[in-house]
């Protein structure tokens, strides 16, 4: 297998071929380094490439394989952490460069788990600045791009690490979805990306100041990739404020089950916002008439989600301001929420008519097993596109392109995006599946039931 094949071989498939000794944990890194090299000066993917600690850590590892028999389930696979979780003794910027010498102290819950895992971490990926814009292109560094059209956006908060992944800068990702950050990246990129549910993944050992709606979730080339990675990074951690069981059986063995009909609602409109644009109606038209050949029961309806805009939008804006970070040291848009902030009794009054509504849409699900949307309202922007408007119209375009997503956020219901063809650009084109609360392994089964039927994996960006 040549270099480039390894690349975007899947990160269970190269586990495989480090257990069999067909390759070693070293050979794989300086694969992955070497492309970093090559490309990210062009894709913009890294803010920090850890190259020396993953050679490191892949000699310590290729020198295991000789020891050890019993190996953790991505012994040896590189991963790229995206730049808002910290790993001990790297910089963490949170996409801001007055925080280009902060070197984190510890390793988040998350990224405990990969190391545990096996993985190898090869740098932390571009974000936009603290994770508030759905594209990667913070002041101070070099815009993330798209593998697919390098004039378009990766999408964002998680614009980097799907980009890692489409690219073959990374056999796998970690990111963060506060409200579409690992769903919008992976429809842009044409990966597969979990928002698991709330409570799934730990976020210690920081506390979370938003409500619930942020949760870490990987980016992977296909849906067992991104199952078996979300087994690894679920699961209680002591004083967690909310948690779930683990799944039984695992969320790779998900992508097996033989899944009973399904009862699939369907929407390519999103109130007040109206219709997705063609590209992204095509997407989730194309998907529920192939979910009808399967035997699954489609009826177009969805909940109305107008009644969470406003709320989430509160809740969401807070977070600015809880960063800690000086007004004068963001970004226009990020300075323009930061005074927008207000009180605390107004955030917690937001907080709790979110919950309101939430408890509303979630009764849909009573009757429905899965909800499939457009990811976003429309196809990628060019990188830079919204760089002259101002804040508020910046703002505004952000709230209408990202409509579909916030809903999983609010609620907190898991969530997956899938690509499932191009648009008429020649960029991914991609849908998103809602589950029922804890519902993961069915968004999981469902989302494996479509790939098999149009599998994505042959495609690689002509970079």
């Amino acid at each position: 297998m040549n270099s480039n094949d390894l690349a975007f071989t899947p990160a269970l498939e190269l586990a495989q071929l480090i257990r069999l000794r067909e390759v070693s944990p070293l050979e794989l890194v300086e694969v992955y380094l070497e492309r970093i090299e090559r490309l990210n000066p062009q894709l913009g993917s890294y803010f920090t490439v850890t190259a020396d600690l993953a050679i490191a850590d892949a000699t310590n590892k290729t020198e295991l394989l000789t020891t050890i028999s019993e190996l953790p389930p991505f012994f040896g696979v590189p991963i790229s952490i995206k730049d808002l979780s910290a790993v001990a003794g790297v910089t963490c910027t949170y996409g801001n460069p007055a925080l280009l010498n902060n070197i984190a102290n510890h390793d988040d819950g998350v990224v405990t788990k990969i190391k545990q895992a096996g993985f190898i971490i090869l740098g932390k990926t571009a974000t936009s600045e603290l994770g508030s814009y759905p594209y990667s292109e913070p002041m101070g560094f070099p815009p993330a791009r798209n593998p697919w059209n390098l004039e378009y956006t990766p999408g964002g908060s998680s614009g980097g690490a799907a980009a890692s992944v489409a690219a073959g800068l990374s056999a796998i990702a970690q990111g963060s979805d506060g409200g579409g950050s690992v769903r919008g990246p992976a429809a842009c990129c044409g990966v597969v990306g979990i928002k698991p549910a709330r409570g799934r993944v730990s976020k210690a050992p920081v506390g979370d100041r938003l409500g619930g709606i942020a949760v870490d979730g990987p980016l992977a080339r296909t849906v067992a990739d991104a199952a078996a990675m979300l087994d690894v990074i679920s699961g209680y951690v002591t004083g967690d404020p909310y948690w779930l069981p683990d799944p039984q059986p695992s969320f790779l063995s998900a992508t097996q089950f033989k899944l009973d009909p399904l009862k699939i609602a369907f929407s390519t409109n999103i109130l007040p916002f109206g219709e997705a644009d063609a590209n992204c109606q095509q997407g989730v038209l194309k998907t529920v008439e192939l979910l009808a050949q399967f035997g699954h029961q489609v009826e177009e309806k969805y909940p109305d989600f107008s009644s969470l805009i406003e709320p989430f939008k509160v809740v969401w804006q807070a977070g600015i301001a809880a960063a800690g970070i000086p007004s004068p040291a963001l970004q226009p848009l990020n300075q323009w929420l930061f005074a927008k902030n207000g009180s605390v009794a107004e955030y917690l009054q937001a907080l709790s008519q979110m919950q309101i509504v939430s408890r509303q849409i979630i009764a849909f699900f009573d009757t429905v097993d899965v909800l499939v949307l457009p990811v976003y309202l429309h196809s990628p922007i060019r990188v830079g596109e919204w760089a002259d408007l101002s804040p508020e119209e910046t703002f505004a375009k952000i709230v209408h392109w990202v409509a579909p997503c916030p809903v999983a956020n609010a609620t907190g219901l898991p969530a997956i995006a899938l690509p499932v063809g191009f648009d008429s650009n020649g960029l991914p084109l991609s849908v998103q599946l809602i589950g029922k609360p804890a519902a993961e392994s069915t968004l999981i089964s469902l989302a494996a039931q479509l790939e098999a039927a149009n599998p994505w994996i042959q495609h690689q960006p002509a970079l």
